[in-house]
């Protein structure tokens, strides 16, 4: 006796056993809106026949392949982790796989992880890059993080300049006299620089004493040690508010002012920047400026996948909100 096989299911077997068209069927596959009940009769149908979407098959049919990559400096920084995190959840709820690529903040690794996923036939690209002379396929849609490097290519970012000023004037309202902007990062010119020019407009439009330093990345945080105990005199410190630019620098000299003796936030105030959670938890590592993560992760997403790429903004900044997390008087 002849054995019998048996074939896969067919996109005409789902519409059949969901009683629906075969285009509503392929209009439910490809995330193309359709009415609730359909979409759920197709997806039934589909679960109970087995079915599965041939995404390679359709790739070669409609030269898309449903994937996009994210090119990222690294993982470790909490911030980058969460809007990663975003932006992948986000893609999958438009059918969408992500291929994540690391460079380190090496401009070289970058060029490479754009010439790599290129060859793998992706349907676009999100990144936070370092290297101001990125050579990007101008067919390839690309949509930039807190970047922008070049007019055709959409940046998305928090409202840094906003950001900066919201600072300043929390540390004033809550009683700061004399302010200090301290900063870590990367020397190639990005939308976070505005946080600097914020903060320090507010100081000059109020008139009140401040100071800034910021430093390159590999500079480390010995510079910053000096500083602090070059300032400080009889267990007091020459300032009463700082401004980081970051959460991560704002946890960082929190430790080293206790290490003098200071007291955060009774002897010095401070307010970092990013909106970063202590792990498993809703508290936050210092009082904050809050990026809008999952803002900034559905912006990206819809630029990248907008099918009318000819009037695309060229920067788009989303509002910031200020967080307390016990680094200022307002959690006492």
């Amino acid at each position: 006796m002849a054995k019998k096989t048996t074939t896969a299911p067919t996109m005409k077997d789902v519409a059949a056993e969901a009683g629906v068209a075969l285009g509503t069927v392929s209009k439910v596959f490809n995330h193309i809106p359709v009415g609730e009940e359909y979409r759920l009769r197709v997806e039934e149908a589909a679960r109970k026949l087995g079915y599965q979407v041939n995404s390679y098959a359709r790739g070669l049919k409609t030269n898309k392949t449903n994937t996009v990559a994210l090119i990222w400096p690294n993982l470790r920084h909490p911030f980058f982790a969460s809007l990663s995190d975003a932006i992948i959840g986000t893609l999958m709820k438009r059918g969408y796989r992500t291929i994540v690529t690391i460079t380190n903040y090496d401009s070289t690794a970058e060029q490479q992880c754009i010439d790599l996923v290129r060859q793998n036939k992706v349907d676009g690209i999100i990144a936070l890059t370092y290297n101001p002379n990125l050579e990007v396929d101008p067919q390839l849609p690309f949509v930039s993080i807190d970047r922008h490097f070049r007019a055709e290519i959409p940046c998305v970012a928090s409202d840094n300049f906003g950001g900066g000023q919201l600072a300043a004037q929390k540390l004033l309202e809550l009683g700061c006299q004399k302010l200090l902007f301290l900063r870590q990062g990367s020397n190639v010119a990005g939308e976070a620089d505005k946080r600097r020019m914020g903060f320090e407009a507010v100081c000059r439009e109020r008139q009140v004493e401040f100071e800034s330093l910021y430093l390159p990345n590999e500079a480390g945080f010995a510079p910053f040690e000096a500083f602090l105990a070059s300032h400080t005199h009889d267990g007091a410190f020459d300032y009463d508010g700082i401004f980081c630019n970051t959460d991560r620098l704002c946890y960082e000299i929190q430790k080293r002012l206790e290490l003098l003796g200071l007291r955060v936030p009774q002897d010095v105030q401070m307010i970092g920047f990013d909106g970063i959670q202590r792990f498993d938890s809703d508290d936050y590592y210092c009082s904050t400026i809050v990026q809008p993560i999952p803002q900034m992760a559905q912006t990206a997403v819809d630029l990248l996948l907008s099918t009318d790429r000819s009037s695309l903004p060229a920067l788009i900044c989303l509002p910031v909100r200020y967080q307390p997390g016990g680094t200022t008087r307002d959690c006492l």
